[in-house]
């Protein structure tokens, strides 16, 4: 990723020695030639708790050795999932983390975060923010690679994925609803699937962690159709081998590269390199006019 966006956004790709000790601690080693410059440092943040030390250590380092600005390129962003106190006493992740990185970092650069009850990431982060959207990618892919598809969203949180996918694809789309029994279990009627049965069903989701809600999907698509399901994500992170559930249901699994793994099949290399040049162009004509 770091070296497509390299070619994309005209930078030069530099590396960082990383070295953990026996005990577990982190050792990182710079490469000459960061003073001056804008620096941008590459990490999606999948499996986080193990890369945030590490992300900090290394902002900072770039800073001490004289680096213009440091940002993040985080193609997939954690910790936005809790953005409510549901219960006394629960941490506010999203806020807590969003703190750590705009204090270390200068910009971030994500795709497609998961803002449900935040209308934008500048509610919680205090430095530039820009989005990329992957959209149009999974329209074009599913325009190319999938036969009479009808969009499906698993829950109401994934509606605003399926109807921007399907407005750039031009097919019809419907939305589930779920009902949350616990981490791992769900409970999703199929309604609103009328006609189902002449199309291909694509379950288009932003995320699929555990995979709950999208196997309870799919169980209640898969007897409407007569064609074997297509499931879309744009992060694929996939905890306790959701990706083998999923295809063990009968479903092809396509993901974005956001977070590699080997159903990425939809290239965002693109959207996000034009985010971080309406950024640096936004933060440049800023600093322009502060002088």
């Amino acid at each position: 990723m770091a070296a497509k966006l390299t070619e994309l956004a005209q930078g030069e790709t530099g590396h960082i020695m990383w070295h953990k000790f026996p005990d577990g601690e982190t050792h990182l080693d710079f490469p000459d030639g960061i003073k001056g410059r804008n620096v941008a440092l590459v990490a999606s943040l999948s499996h986080p708790d193990g890369k945030l030390l590490p992300l900090i250590f290394a902002a900072r380092t770039a800073r001490e050795f004289g680096a213009r600005k440091v940002g993040l390129i985080a193609p997939y962003l954690c910790y936005m999932r809790q953005d409510k106190r549901f219960h006394a006493g629960e941490a506010v992740t999203s806020r807590v983390f969003a703190s750590l990185i705009s204090e270390s970092l200068d910009w971030l650069v994500t795709l497609d975060p998961h803002l449900h009850r935040y209308k934008a990431l500048s509610e919680i982060y205090s430095i530039p923010t820009r989005v990329a959207h992957s959209a149009v990618a999974i329209g074009q892919w599913i325009k190319e690679h999938v036969e009479q598809p009808f969009l499906v969203g698993p829950d109401e949180e994934s509606a605003q994925w399926v109807a921007e996918v399907a407005g750039y694809s031009g097919v019809r789309y419907a939305v589930l609803s779920k009902k949350r029994l616990g981490d791992r279990q769900v409970r999703i009627p199929a309604s609103g699937l009328d006609g189902l049965g002449v199309a291909t069903p694509v379950l288009v989701d932003d995320i699929i962690s555990s995979g709950a809600t999208m196997l309870e999907a799919l169980r209640a698509v898969k007897p409407l159709s007569k064609r074997a399901p297509v499931v879309v994500a744009v992060h694929g992170i996939f905890a306790g081998r959701a990706d083998q559930l999923i295809e063990k249901e009968g479903a092809r699994l396509v993901t974005t590269n956001s977070v590699a793994h080997a159903s990425n099949q939809i290239d965002i290399a693109g959207p996000l390199a034009k985010a971080i040049c309406k950024l640096e162009t936004a933060i440049t004509s800023q600093s322009s006019t502060e002088a």
